[in-house]
């Protein structure tokens, strides 16, 4: 057998994890599964630990190589993550409004197996909390810039060399692991077996309307690009499937640098700086999933959609917290809970069961972000006309 057979890819391990998770948590003792759920707890925290180094690792130098445009690019990325999410959240308002109405949805949900509480416990916290790794890289990179240290520049390429090692040598390895345990401890619970076909309806509208947002998006890329944007997502299969399974834009952004990696339509530089700083500021799956959320929950609680007013303030305010969340489960929903209070007016009850029916189909949001940071990444190259192999245009200043 080929070392580069199907069988040994990232993506067959991923299936087979998730496959495994799912069998292992239906027929686990109480006993198996404290070990499973602290297994899953260890390899989550290290995960954790080792993203903020990720986002130093390449955010910084990426920023550095650069030199004078980084300012530029920074700013172009921003504005497009904010526009995908806002024009996410509308098109989900839209479908809300023509099909929720229509829908018989059921609001009485089962309750599964507790994971037992584990007698071992093993904190491992991340050296700065990922907002902080993603100023600090920010200001660091363009501070370097400024002062035109080439000691520093070349520390910190030196740096982006470590980072990757730690990625392709340990994070990606446990991946497969991480994913089993995961999946193991939502069959145990029995999310996946009675929670799921209560919220089926709305959750397939959801994904369907995540994979039309992501042919648009490599649509707009493509033509920005005048690439055929195929050369870039036909390579984050892989990058899904991690979403899939772990619900965190920030645990699948070394398996999505290593899927755009791959790319040969994508610049070197804009791809290290735009894909970590997008897995943190890109979540326009998730604000599309929250947008037909809070209109459902307030269809089962209230009776009725909210006024389309608060809708629309509700729409512009969340492109902006979607930016700030944590690219960790659950995120987006948890930044913007003040905004589902205050805007929405939801009170313990419906804020509560639109966090449950978020924590159903996370996995499926988190990998429409992950996978929609490939279009912006060929957007950027696009626009500032460095797509490999096509003329030169209007460059990026080079030092």
């Amino acid at each position: 057998m080929k070392k580069n057979s199907f069988f040994n890819s990232l993506v067959f391990k991923l299936i087979l994890g998730i496959i495994i998770g799912i069998f292992v948590g239906r027929i686990s003792s109480e006993s198996a599964i404290i070990v499973i759920n602290t297994i899953k707890r260890v390899m989550g925290d290290l995960i954790g630990y080792v993203v903020p180094l990720i986002i130093l690792g390449f955010i910084t130098p990426a920023i550095v190589s650069l030199k004078e445009s980084a300012g530029k690019i920074l700013s172009v990325t921003l504005a497009i993550c904010y526009i995908s999410s806002v024009g996410a959240a509308t098109m989900s308002f839209l479908a809300g409004r023509a099909i929720i109405p229509k829908l018989n949805i059921a609001s009485d949900v089962g309750a599964g197996n507790a994971i037992p509480e584990s007698i071992f416990k093993l904190s491992i916290d991340p050296i700065m909390p990922v907002m902080t790794a993603l100023v600090t890289s920010i200001l660091f990179g363009i501070a370097v810039i400024v002062t035109k240290s080439e000691h520093w520049e070349n520390l910190l390429m030196e740096l982006n060399k470590i980072v990757l090692s730690i990625v392709n040598n340990f994070v990606i390895k446990i991946l497969p692991v991480y994913i089993a345990t995961t999946f193991a401890t939502l069959s145990y619970e029995g999310a996946i077996i009675s929670e799921l076909p209560v919220f089926i309806k709305i959750i397939l509208i959801v994904i369907v309307g995540h994979f039309i947002w992501m042919t648009l998006m490599y649509s707009i890329a493509g033509a920005i690009s005048k690439t055929n944007p195929k050369e870039v997502f036909k390579h984050y299969l892989p990058a899904y499937l991690t979403a899939v399974g772990t619900m965190s834009s920030a645990a699948t952004l070394p398996v999505a640098l290593d899927c755009a990696r791959k790319s040969e339509t994508l610049d070197p530089k804009i791809r290290d700086f735009a894909i970590p700083l997008c897995s943190n500021t890109h979540l326009c799956g998730s604000v599309l999933t929250e947008v037909f959320f809070v209109m459902t929950v307030s269809q089962i609680i209230y009776g009725k959609l909210p006024e389309i007013s608060n809708m629309i303030v509700f729409i512009v305010l969340l492109g902006i917290f979607a930016i700030a969340a944590p690219g960790v489960p659950g995120g987006t929903v948890v930044a913007s809970l003040g905004l589902i209070t205050s805007i929405l007016g939801f009170n313990d009850t419906g804020t509560a069961l639109m966090l449950s029916i978020f924590a159903l189909q996370d996995s499926f949001g988190t990998a429409c972000n992950v996978t929609s940071d490939g279009a912006i990444a060929l957007m950027v190259t696009g626009i500032f006309k460095k797509v490999p192999g096509r003329g030169e245009g209007k460059k990026l200043k080079e030092a």
